[in-house]
């Protein structure tokens, strides 16, 4: 079950960086949804490698077939199966890590949990396998435009650049006009020379995306265990590279009074109730309230750098590594529409949840 995320829109991703491909299984989507494969091409083109020089040099047109669940031109209601195949891979980059463990990877973990390990680019552990998470979440995506809910995500901060604007005043959408997908084009340029001078030196350096949900219904969220919030959470830290989640106030929320803290209420022109101020993050007691959603999530320097590293192999004898191979110096303009395809896997199934309880 560890490849397998939802309860009522549930998908199950299967494939390694280096098999034939990788592909997912979408159990439950409603019947009758309008499949717009441009639409889900598109998303994936966002997250495919080779974008620009400061991400992978790994060339895959990330072309999806659908093998089940669509006639057409709608979804059945019957299981959804898409594969993406893969194109371009150089499992002899991998042939000398075979027996040694990569520093920061999941090379050793795997080989003392599975007693074997995928070694060519990391197999299952790869963020390859985000692909089908995109391609099922564009489906996602398209079930929550069908009911006004929007998912907007951008690279907020790379090493020490951050750009403080609140996302209330920025176009999120320019975002997509450069290849760091940050919003401000003088920040963006300033984030893609330190990934660049970053590459050139070969190594990594790690950053923020942050994602805004408006639209959302109120009374999304489960209470006790099945928070909202506590969703978003895990959807992101099951993100390769992911090493924090925060939402609304988050951590500066602890240096403020319950007085500055508490979003006060009141009963808007169109007698819906609202909150004057949004440190909630759009979330209350677990479930949605209705404002905007939003939140952060800090991915860690990519692990493979071009340098020479300690390590262990098999045995237990020292060795050293040297990354080999085609890699992201900063895993996050290709995270960006990663993160938002989690966030609506999220919602979609509470979403879908709600329908049921109502009927």
């Amino acid at each position: 079950m560890s490849s397998t995320y939802g309860k009522l829109f549930k998908i199950s991703t299967f494939g390694e960086s280096h098999g034939i491909g990788v592909g997912v299984i979408i159990d439950g989507c409603p019947s009758g949804v309008a499949f717009d494969s441009t639409y889900i091409q598109s998303e994936l083109n966002r997250r495919k490698p080779g974008q620009s020089r400061i991400t992978t040099q790994r060339k895959e047109a990330d072309e999806f077939e659908v093998l089940s669940g669509i006639f057409e031109g709608k979804t059945t209601g019957t299981p959804i199966a898409m594969v993406i195949r893969n194109e371009d891979q150089r499992s002899k980059d991998y042939s000398h890590i075979a027996q040694q463990f990569r520093p920061s990877h999941a090379d050793y973990t795997y080989t003392a949990k599975y007693g074997n390990r995928d070694y060519r680019g990391g197999g299952r552990s790869s963020a390859r396998e985000t692909v089908a998470r995109v391609a099922a979440g564009a489906i996602a995506k398209m079930i929550l435009k069908g009911i006004g809910v929007e998912i907007q995500s951008y690279v907020s901060q790379v090493g020490k650049l951050k750009l403080i604007t609140p996302y209330q005043q920025l176009d999120i959408s320019k975002a997509e006009e450069n290849a760091v997908r940050c919003p401000d084009p003088i920040v963006a340029q300033q984030m893609f020379e330190l990934i660049d001078e970053t590459r050139k030196k070969g190594d990594s350096i790690g950053g923020v995306v942050n994602c805004i949900i408006t639209g959302t219904p109120v009374g999304l969220g489960e209470p006790v265990f099945d928070k909202l919030h506590a969703e978003l959470g895990k959807a992101m830290l099951s993100i390769n590279a992911v090493k924090g989640f925060e939402y609304g106030s988050g951590f500066e929320g602890v240096e403020m009074y319950g007085s500055e803290h508490n979003d006060e209420m009141y009963l808007d022109e169109n007698e819906r109730i609202r909150t004057k101020t949004n440190l909630s993050g759009g979330i209350q007691g677990g479930i949605s309230n209705g404002e905007d959603i939003y939140f952060r999530v800090a991915f860690k320097p990519v692990a493979t750098i071009m340098q020479d590293q300690d390590s262990v192999d098999a045995e237990g004898n020292t060795v050293i590594i040297s990354g080999k191979g085609r890699h992201d110096p900063c895993v996050v303009p290709r995270a960006v529409p990663i993160v938002e395809a989690m966030a609506a896997l999220v919602l979609v199934d509470f979403y879908l949840r709600n329908k049921a309880y109502s009927k």
